[in-house]
């Protein structure tokens, strides 16, 4: 009796795990400037906002002072959204967009889930002109 009861617990186990590590939902650390970027769903796609960064450590009320829209520069970076348009998913989401606040420009983006922990967020000007960067679940 025990030895079923045990295979479904590990089972449902395995499959609990298996759907965390397909969500890429959550908190991210990037890889540059001690970023942070809040992913989550917007409707039936993912998008991300900016919530910290060395920037916004050092100045809250930095700016978009980059952007390649003039009428953009006077906006916050902190909670600014760069992520926005994703579809597919579990684990591959693509057709998205990525605002890079470092340049202001806006690149075609992939987000890949590699494990529960780490996720590849590439982005491209044009293909193979591309940059992949490795985030690390904060939350």
């Amino acid at each position: 009796m025990r030895l079923p009861i045990l295979a479904a617990a590990l089972a449902l186990s395995a499959v609990s795990a298996s759907a965390f590590a397909q969500d890429a939902t959550g908190l991210w650390q990037t890889q540059t400037n001690g970023g942070q970027v809040e992913i989550s769903r917007c409707g039936n796609s993912l998008c991300g906002k900016l919530v910290n960064s060395d920037h916004i450590k050092k100045d809250p009320t930095v700016k978009d002072e980059k952007n390649k829209d003039a009428s953009l520069r006077g906006r916050p970076l902190k909670n600014m959204q760069m992520l926005y348009d994703f579809t597919g998913g579990p684990s591959k989401w693509t057709g998205g967009k990525v605002y890079n606040a470092a340049d202001g420009g806006t690149y075609s983006g992939t987000i890949t889930v590699v494990s529960a922990n780490e996720l590849k967020l590439k982005g491209c000007i044009v293909a193979p002109f591309c940059k992949t960067e490795k985030w690390t679940r904060i939350k």
